[in-house]
């Protein structure tokens, strides 16, 4: 990265303060600086590391005023951690972009096709029939199955498995160890306390821009298809069970589980750690707290949900300050009981 702050200032519609002919090399934070990277300051809790920082620039909001004399240059913007979000994307796209090309050994399967600007890590597998858009970039050791389709401009990083049948959309991402399109968690119980296996038929689609963190495990659907719809953001350690549909822009944090054929909405924000039971509805905009547990279906978009079993918040708060005051209320009881026995 070798870029004028001219550069930078015109990307992000900003101001200049300062030295207008600096180059940045790098990008850092404003404890970490050194000489030629760019910094950011949108927290007043690290003001003071502006006046001491080796950052070459550093970005600031509109309003802000130092306290005293600034010797870095600043950049000034309506919004500066938008904006150094900006510029991290910028850069991370960049450093994407720049791998391209075939490491060996890999192997492509019998009519498959890669489109332009691909990248193919050494150890990268990639089945017969596969459809790869431009711009994707596979890394070492990742498996990508029989007929599998995966969009423009996708990353599959190192370790990831993915099962024959796949559909992946354009602008995803998918990190370390993750497995996409195994076998649900099927099992028909027998007279003799035994199981059967059910066979497991289906696929997943993931939409497109969506993300999927580490060690996360997406099961393929028993018939149909397991769907992760457009926009949405997955965290490590997560497991999607079979035949689950998750909507538009949710975001479910690490550690979460979600049960078989259970449909959640759009717009959801689900915390860590939360589990979901199978075969049930949570309808668009619905939150739920850390290590809650989901027990049935929700009617109403919208609400937000902690506990397990999972209540509705303002209920469970109430709930909570009653708790709270059981010790004293248990005291209270005893004492009654005791000057009713005299």
């Amino acid at each position: 990265m070798n870029l004028k702050i001219r550069e930078i200032a015109d990307l992000l519609k900003g101001k200049i303060v300062g030295d207008d002919t600096l180059i940045i090399n790098g990008i850092a934070k404003i404890e970490e600086g050194k000489a030629g990277s760019i910094s950011f300051l949108s927290n007043s809790k690290y003001e003071s590391y502006l006046y001491t920082t080796l950052s070459s620039a550093v970005i600031v909001n509109d309003d802000f005023v130092p306290a005293k004399e600034v010797t870095t240059t600043l950049i000034y913007v309506p919004n500066a951690y938008s904006a150094f979000t900006g510029i991290l994307e910028q850069y991370s796209s960049a450093m994407r972009l720049s791998k391209t090309g075939i490491e060996q050994p890999s192997h492509l399967g019998e009519n498959s096709m890669v489109g332009e600007g691909a990248y193919r890590g050494a150890f990268s597998y990639i089945g017969d029939n596969c459809t790869i858009g431009n711009d994707v970039k596979i890394y070492p050791q990742a498996y990508i199955g029989d007929n599998v389709t995966i969009g423009n401009n996708c990353t599959i990083h190192p370790g990831v498995r993915i099962y024959a049948g796949t559909i992946i959309g354009n602008h995803c991402t998918v990190f370390a160890n993750t497995v996409i399109g195994s076998d649900g968690f099927g099992f028909a119980p027998q007279a003799d306390g035994t199981y059967k296996t059910i066979p497991q038929l289906g696929n997943v689609i993931l939409e497109d821009n969506v993300s999927i963190g580490s060690n996360t495990t997406i099961d393929c659907a028993t018939i149909g298809s397991t769907i992760i719809r457009e926009g949405v953001k997955l965290d490590n350690l997560i497991q999607i069970a079979h035949n689950v549909e998750i909507g538009k822009n949710t975001v479910i944090a690490a550690q979460s589980g979600v049960s078989g054929s259970t449909k959640i909405g759009e717009s959801c924000i689900i915390a860590g750690q939360v589990g979901i039971v199978g075969h049930i509805r949570l309808p668009n905009r619905t939150q739920v707290g850390a290590q809650a547990g989901i027990s049935k279906s929700i009617n109403k978009e919208g609400l937000a949900f902690t506990g397990s079993p999972a209540t509705e918040l303002r209920n469970h708060m109430k709930s909570l300050a009653v708790f709270r005051q059981l010790p004293e209320l248990e005291k209270r009881v005893k004492e009654l009981e005791n000057s009713n026995n005299r």
